[in-house]
């Protein structure tokens, strides 16, 4: 599983990157998160506002930040 954190380095996208290591953590499996700070990559998923979230391909949400309880529902 791959959790991506598109955005271009702002503090939303921070929170939103910490929100996705603690609902990974939290739920004890082993997923790769990383940044996407690309804004060509950013734009192939059709994403016009940040932060936002992508697992596994699919875009979760753009434009808010998840909690960890909510990400987790996600994984």
């Amino acid at each position: 599983m791959k959790i991506e954190i598109l955005g271009m380095g702002c503090a939303k996208c921070k929170i939103l990157y910490e929100n996705a290591k603690k609902a990974v953590q939290e739920k004890d499996i082993e997923v790769e998160v990383v940044k996407v700070e690309d804004i060509d990559k950013i734009t192939a998923y059709g994403v016009m506002m940040t932060p936002a979230i992508v697992i596994d391909g699919q875009v979760k949400t753009a434009g808010k930040i998840p909690s960890s309880e909510e990400i987790k529902k996600w994984l």
